[in-house]
């Protein structure tokens, strides 16, 4: 089995909600843009039946180089998490 593609969502969701295949992929682009664009600025963005992005900060901390071993200093910095809503772990799970 394989993943689905974006085009293979577009093409389902475009025929599950009557809407042209273009209507539904411009929604798509929207809605991710607006995602990126209020978890950049409020650190989170909450997807109703979805789940969650959320920024969070990762201390700095060392870890090591795989190939030589060496220990080396891995930097602070900020990343973006999923965080899954409870009634996607009950539907999926």
């Amino acid at each position: 089995m394989s993943k689905m593609t974006k085009s293979q969502m577009i093409a389902a969701l475009a025929e599950a909600t009557g809407l042209s295949k273009k209507e539904t992929a411009g929604f798509m682009d929207t809605l991710a843009g607006f995602v990126y664009k209020e978890a950049k600025k409020s650190g989170e963005c909450v997807l109703p039946g979805f789940g969650k992005l959320v920024k969070a900060h990762r201390k700095a901390r060392e870890g090591r180089n795989p190939a030589t071993g060496e220990t080396i200093k891995i930097p602070a910095k900020t990343v973006v998490k999923f965080r899954l809503a409870k009634v996607v772990k009950d539907a999926v799970l």
